[in-house]
């Protein structure tokens, strides 16, 4: 009976160790698959402009020059684009993200008349996709004056979104109630209990959602596109797609700017990415 019982263990350790290696080998193969591209990239930025297009195709150069990055930010506006996107994306991340806490918390722990239907319509305004209203926000700020302005890229982002504030009203509903009833009796308001209980609770959440602003602001390119027209005004994204223009056949200069404008992202999602992994697979404290 108990060589049975070892045998089956074994068994058992054998098969979950195979299992594990199956899936660390999968997972190894689709990260070096999906790496490829920004290698490539990071590659063509690094080679002398005749030797892009060589046969057959190297990933090492021969001859790395870093000429294509000197030229990038000598040349090229990319620190302004920089700071229009920063003007941009960090107020409207933090304001946004303080209103959408607010707000789901309010929906997640105040009771209040209508307070599910308010919700539904929420949740219904992200069924309406964001061409439909393309139309309409133009005229409105083209009547507001604020076109070629940074104002119609930050003034609606202060409000929230509908996704963050589901998001987090999802994070909120699973903190218990006790701790709420708790900090009542100890004479806290709800602004209190918002700030001393829920905000450290969710702050994977929180992080997450700031982290998934920011991005978005960041590789925004319809926006700027349709609404900045002065090159001062340019965000980092409408500097990267003048490239084009500016430098059609240097594949080299174009692959430069894109990894410098790639490097606050993985400086962002490397700091933060514990608590970013924690967000997205929503541990906290469950009641």
């Amino acid at each position: 009976m108990f060589k049975k019982s070892m045998v089956w263990k074994k068994n058992k350790a054998r098969k979950n160790f195979m299992k594990l290696l199956g899936s660390y080998t999968f997972l190894i193969i689709g990260a070096l698959i999906m790496s490829v591209p920004f290698l490539w990239m990071v590659s063509t930025s690094l080679k002398e402009p005749g030797a892009v297009f060589t046969m057959p195709p190297e990933f090492i150069p021969r001859d790395i020059t870093f000429d294509s990055y000197i030229r990038v930010l000598t040349e090229a506006d990319m620190l302004l684009g920089f700071r229009n996107t920063m003007i941009i994306i960090l107020p409207t991340t933090a304001i946004g993200i303080t209103a959408s806490a607010l707000a789901a918390f309010a929906f997640a722990k105040m009771k209040f008349p209508g307070r599910d239907k308010l919700f539904f319509a929420l949740i219904a305004t992200m069924m309406l996709p964001g061409i439909v209203t393309l139309v309409p926000q133009f005229i409105l700020f083209r009547e507001f004056g604020w076109l070629d302005s940074f104002k119609p890229l930050m003034i609606p982002g202060f409000f929230g979104g509908a996704m963050v504030v589901f998001f987090l009203r999802q994070f909120f509903l699973g903190i218990p109630n006790d701790l709420i009833e708790a900090a009542k009796i100890d004479g806290l308001n709800y602004f209190g209990i918002f700030v001393q209980i829920m905000v450290p609770l969710a702050k994977p959440a929180i992080v997450t959602q700031v982290i998934l602003g920011l991005l978005a602001g960041y590789n925004d390119f319809m926006g700027p596109l349709i609404y900045l027209n002065s090159p001062e005004n340019f965000t980092l994204q409408l500097v990267l797609a003048s490239f084009r223009g500016y430098y059609t056949s240097e594949w080299g200069l174009i692959m430069a700017g894109s990894v410098v404008a790639l490097i606050p992202t993985l400086i962002a999602f490397f700091f933060a990415q514990k608590q970013f992994i924690q967000g997205i697979t929503m541990t906290g404290v469950k009641g």
